[in-house]
């Protein structure tokens, strides 16, 4: 099973151990790239041994099939990554080629950490939601995407006298309601639903936001993304945190819930859980024909999930740009786009990845992950502002579960955003 930490990042503080081991590191790529015919990639996968095996494959057949500059894998954890990489790039002594959490490359583009990748050609048929852009211009790439789900077992639906959710007819907010207060008549739940409200950082906006823009609200104002106003605090986005909030008050689902609820809901603890697609091969094997995997509900604008995971970029710093595009395309051969989707059980980018594993592949049983984040996915805000929103909206969040008023925390909230766009000059200059 793939952690759900391992597909979206989680920014914590750094430790001053790491960040000793990581400026040692980050003088050692830059002494490695300064002459253009080394460089060094900087991956987040280090806890990862079957994405870091995938990668490093890359790496030695890229490697081997010339001579001009040759690649070196530096993997490190993930939960320290993105505070080290900004720790390197005030130095000027990133890695030449390195991951990043896809929401955040808009982030890294403004601070003139990444530089633009000219791959509009290698990537049309990629998903989407894979490709980082902004500014009109690609900054980062990627192998990979996720989907979020609802999952149950059949027997317990059945039993509750509840429809089963498909991908031509997903719950309604009222169905949902509905079943929601079925299960917790039945008594066999403290919590009927798991929606991992104890799970931290990227979780919040990767998760829920979804369920706010099917409401109609949104984290922004995406017509030139400089305002929250109207957007996260909108009727529409009060309405969402309202019904969120109702869902502690009944009694539906906690304030603060296990992290490990993929093997609560395995387990019996819940009967309904809301997570992502690295949930589904463990529940597979555990539950068997009995579980059903459900679209996201339909809160009146339609299902959303969130879009878009780690991806490749090119700092700016980097000595031999060409040679790094040259890996990152050579990377993107649908073959290896298949062999690291095989290795980290994620959704391929492409197509003809998709079809070279048979889980994915028409008729797989993982094949509706892939029509989920083709037909319902939105990408967090493709704006340098994102982690700050990010940050700001989990304890808003937070807050409103915990019982704080919706539309004041709700105004409090998009205030902070809009005075963050403004004190960064709108984030439009590099």
């Amino acid at each position: 099973m793939v952690n759900a930490k391992k597909r979206i990042a989680v920014s914590v503080l750094l430790a001053s151990t790491l960040v000793g081991s990581m400026a040692a590191c980050s003088q050692t790529a830059g002494q490695r790239d300064s002459d253009g015919s080394n460089l060094t990639l900087w991956t987040h996968n280090g806890g990862n041994e079957a994405e870091l095996a995938a990668v490093k494959q890359v790496v030695e057949d890229f490697n081997s099939s010339q001579s001009d500059v040759t690649v070196t894998v530096e993997a490190f954890p993930q939960a320290s990554y993105n505070d080290s990489v900004v720790a390197a790039a005030s130095s000027g002594k990133l890695a030449c080629i390195i991951d990043v959490d896809g929401p955040n490359a808009p982030n890294w583009a403004w601070a003139n950490y990444i530089t633009p990748l000219d791959i509009e050609e290698e990537v049309k048929d990629f998903l989407p939601t894979v490709v980082g852009r902004w500014d009109d211009k690609i900054y980062s790439i990627g192998h990979y995407d996720v989907a979020l789900a609802l999952y149950a077992k059949k027997s317990v639906l059945e039993e509750n006298g509840i429809r089963i959710a498909t991908f031509e007819q997903p719950w309604t907010r009222e169905e949902f309601d509905d079943a929601l207060a079925k299960l917790k008549d039945a008594g066999d739940w403290d919590y009927p639903l798991d929606i991992v409200t104890g799970d931290v950082g990227e979780w919040y906006p990767y998760a829920y936001s979804p369920m706010l823009q099917s409401f109609g609200g949104d984290l922004i104002n995406r017509s030139d993304f400089q305002s929250a106003e109207g957007a996260i605090n909108s009727p529409q986005a009060v309405e969402w945190a309202t019904w969120l909030r109702s869902l502690v008050e009944n009694g539906y689902t906690a304030a603060k819930s296990g992290t490990d609820a993929a093997i609560d809901f395995q387990n019996g603890k819940s009967a309904i859980l809301y997570s992502g697609s690295w949930a589904a091969d463990q529940s597979k094997d555990v539950l068997g024909d009995d579980l059903v995997i459900m679209p996201a509900v339909d809160f009146g604008n339609g299902p959303k999930i969130g879009g878009g995971s780690w991806q490749w970029a090119i700092s700016e710093n980097c000595a031999n740009k060409e040679g790094a595009l040259e890996y990152l395309k050579f990377s993107l051969q649908d073959k290896y786009v298949a062999s690291i989707s095989k290795a980290t059980g994620t959704i391929p980018a492409t197509d003809a990845a998709a079809a070279e594993l048979p889980d994915f592949a028409p008729g797989g049983k993982n094949e509706i992950f892939r029509q989920f984040a083709a037909d319902y996915a939105v990408l967090r805000p493709e704006t340098p502002a994102y982690p700050y929103i990010a940050s700001k909206f989990t304890v808003a969040t937070q807050d409103i579960l915990n019982g704080a008023d919706a539309q004041a925390t709700l105004d409090s909230l998009a205030k902070d955003i809009d005075q963050n766009i403004s004190s960064n000059g709108g984030y439009t200059n590099k």
